[in-house]
């Protein structure tokens, strides 16, 4: 009788599950995405930068990977609102999980940079290579296949931390489980139901993680 009362409720509430899982899903994607752009930028700078700009940008890596990701969220909402810059709930929330993972991507490039022996690069400048032609063609794809475990799990983070957006009115799935639940109570079922599509998210990274790493490994 429970289950079937479940599955009614379910159907009931589809659309607003799968409005929930769209969100979340846009979220983290654009997060994931823009977060990993500028994070290769951040590793460029924390490896071949100059002295200045190695301290801006490693003070900026050491705050932002110290401070927790709902502090992040509520500074990214509240204060950009304060300055004047009305960002609202959805684009405050890409922020400030942008951010968090720029940081964490420009850490995992700097050590798969610093991994790659320095001769590479000299050869590179030998034979006339700018420094953009010796990183897509030889620093990027070495470092590109060090990268990607640890960039799988920091994507994975960020669908979890994709959570915390629902203090500041992102409707992602946990706020719509949650507004589902007030409704009908049934916590265990509704809440399972939540965990069961975050895992089918991240295990979706995991494979596209996979995916890429079959595609850029060396040939045995």
């Amino acid at each position: 009788m429970s289950s079937f009362a479940f599955l009614e409720q379910l159907w009931i509430a589809r659309y607003v599950i799968l409005s929930g899982l769209g969100t979340t899903v846009s979220i983290s994607l654009l997060a994931i995405v823009a977060g990993s752009l500028f994070g290769v930028l951040v590793g460029l700078a924390l490896v071949y930068g100059g002295t200045v700009l190695r301290v801006i940008v490693r003070a900026y890596t050491d705050i932002i990977r110290g401070t927790p990701v709902l502090v992040l969220v509520l500074a990214s909402y509240y204060v950009s609102a304060a300055a004047g810059v009305d960002l609202g709930p959805f684009s405050a929330g890409i922020l400030a999980l942008a951010v968090f993972c720029s940081s964490h991507i420009g850490e995992i490039v700097r050590g798969a940079l610093q991994a790659i022996p320095k001769g590479q690069t000299e050869a590179a400048k030998a034979i006339g290579l700018t420094f953009g032609q010796t990183f897509t063609s030889v620093l990027w794809p070495q470092a590109l296949r060090q990268c990607l475990p640890a960039w799988v799990n920091t994507a994975a983070e960020m669908v979890k931390a994709s959570t915390l957006l629902s203090v500041i009115g992102v409707a992602e799935l946990l706020l719509r489980t949650q507004e589902i639940i007030s409704r009908n109570f049934m916590s265990l079922q509704f809440y399972f139901l939540a965990g069961a599509l975050y895992f089918i998210v991240n295990f979706g990274i995991e494979r596209f993680g996979k995916y890429v790493e079959r595609k850029t490994a060396l040939p045995s």
